[in-house]
């Protein structure tokens, strides 16, 4: 394997790892409106299942975004600048979100909370819905012109294969989310959210597996009806789990689904990394959007030393912080160390 392929390879797995990891924490904030409805107990309940574990999600993003853009600098600076209001959308949802997070029980205001799971519920939607579309576009392709440069239009964006991506991941983040609540959570908390995910199966499984197939008949490979098979087979899974009340495995059936999903569309990119819809000649690829095999094999060596550290702290975390979610658990707010906002 070349130094290439294995930054491709690499940028894939940190993305699976980033779409795994943040995709129930996206699906906790779109149902939380829907699950914490009729109390603020319940709302903070939902909202601690991720908790401790949220923000060392979003990790992964930085770390895939940081290794793109010292691995294969072209693809990033296409890739940033096609899709920049795309992406600029994204970030400033996530900083909605971040924030909506951490300052929403700073103040003792049953308005200031209502604004805060507002911007949760945008901060999460938004991203879920436009990962999909951003990677169905990549991997479709985009007008890129001889300097490399996209040469289109924000209208090149929208076909149908990019919208059908965009909403198979909202569906299969916001399924994913809600398992991962049936697992977390208990009581009447874990009820609705096992009713919310039944709802959610048969839409997610005929827009999930429409996109995989569209998917592998129009850009797979020999090998990608693997991970395709995966993604169904996970999905299936997961229904079977969920009417079983076996919660570990019905969560590990939508894990296997994201991560199977997130394999179909990188297998189906490579060897490309960004294609030309205008000229093949004009294609980004592993090779030539990458950088020196100096700054690779650098890369690599810092990778090898730091990635095993990492995993090992976060696993530590989940397991620290494995046990179910009650609302009895949740004091009710008192006020007494929080600032009351002035009418």
């Amino acid at each position: 394997m070349s130094l290439q392929e294995f930054w491709f390879v690499l940028i894939g797995l940190l993305f699976t790892g980033y779409f795994v990891l943040e995709g129930f924490d996206f699906g906790v904030g779109m149902l939380m409106p829907i699950l914490g409805k009729g109390s603020d107990r319940r709302r903070r309940a939902v909202l601690n299942t991720i908790g401790p574990v949220w923000d060392a999600n979003e990790v992964w993003l930085i770390t895939a975004g940081a290794a793109m853009f010292a691995a294969f600098p072209e693809w990033y600076a296409s890739l940033f600048s096609g899709f920049y209001l795309a992406l600029l959308l994204v970030l400033v949802a996530l900083i909605l979100r971040i924030c909506a997070i951490e300052y929403r029980g700073k103040i003792d205001d049953p308005r200031w909370r209502a604004r805060c799971d507002i911007g949760i519920g945008i901060g999460s939607w938004v991203p879920a819905l436009a990962w999909g579309w951003v990677f169905a576009n990549v991997v479709h392709g985009v007008p890129l012109n001889e300097k490399k440069q996209f040469a289109g239009s924000v209208a090149d964006l929208f076909g149908p294969y990019a919208l059908l991506g965009g909403l198979a991941t909202g569906l299969l983040f916001a399924l994913h989310g809600a398992m991962f609540l049936v697992l977390k959570t208990a009581g009447e908390v874990c009820d609705d959210a096992r009713r919310t995910a039944r709802l959610l199966l048969a839409p997610t499984v005929v827009v999930v597996g429409g996109f995989g197939l569209w998917t592998q008949l129009s850009y797979g490979t020999g090998w990608t009806w693997i991970p395709l098979a995966l993604a169904v087979l996970g999905l299936v899974v997961a229904a079977a789990a969920d009417f079983a009340q076996r919660d570990g495995w019905a969560f590990t059936g939508t894990t296997v689904t994201v991560a199977a999903a997130t394999a179909l569309l990188f297998g189906s990119l490579f060897p490309n990394v960004l294609p030309s819809t205008l000229d093949a000649a004009f294609d980004l690829t592993i090779h030539n959007a990458s950088s020196t095999p100096y700054t690779l094999k650098v890369m690599s060596w810092a990778a090898a030393l730091a990635t095993p550290v990492v995993l090992v702290y976060q696993g530590w975390t989940y397991w620290v912080f494995r046990k179910r979610i009650t609302v009895e658990q949740i004091p009710p707010p008192v006020g007494l160390p929080m600032r009351r906002v002035r009418d």
